[in-house]
């Protein structure tokens, strides 16, 4: 079975290393689904989840903030803004940074404000539904 070597990297450091079958990730323009020999890509990521099939058949679920990801035929690198391993999201954290984000909203601020809130409130909900995911496949 042919694989490809996937990193996953923020700034506070590797977060994963490892062979893989196949790698989805939230792109800005939609998921891109990324097998071994893809053709060579660079391009921004939105806030959501990264997911990696081992060879093995497993999945393994990670939370990125936003940041880029560049694809070659054997390797894939993502540079996240903040990667997280899906299991070690915290829920209480992200209910309560999604409610400040849409009183923020409701506020209407300045644009930068509106700006800010809007995009706290996509990685708020970024971060819920990678837990609501994990959840499920659990039962």
């Amino acid at each position: 079975m042919a694989t490809i070597h996937v990193d996953i990297v923020s700034a506070e450091g590797e977060i994963f290393s490892g062979e893989a079958a196949m790698v989805f990730a939230p792109a800005v323009m939609g998921e891109i689904g990324i097998a071994p020999r893809h053709a060579p890509l660079l391009t921004t990521l939105k806030p959501g989840e990264v997911r990696v099939q081992t060879p093995g058949g497993d999945e393994q679920f990670f939370y990125v903030s936003g940041g880029a990801i560049e694809i070659q035929p054997h390797m894939v690198t993502v540079l996240a803004d903040t990667a997280v391993r899906a299991k070690d999201l915290d829920e209480a954290a992200a209910q309560l940074a999604k409610q400040r984000a849409e009183e923020a909203l409701k506020e209407r601020g300045s644009q930068v404000e509106l700006a800010e809130a809007q995009a706290e409130l996509a990685r708020a909900m970024a971060q819920l539904r990678a837990i609501e995911k994990l959840r499920k496949m659990k039962r």
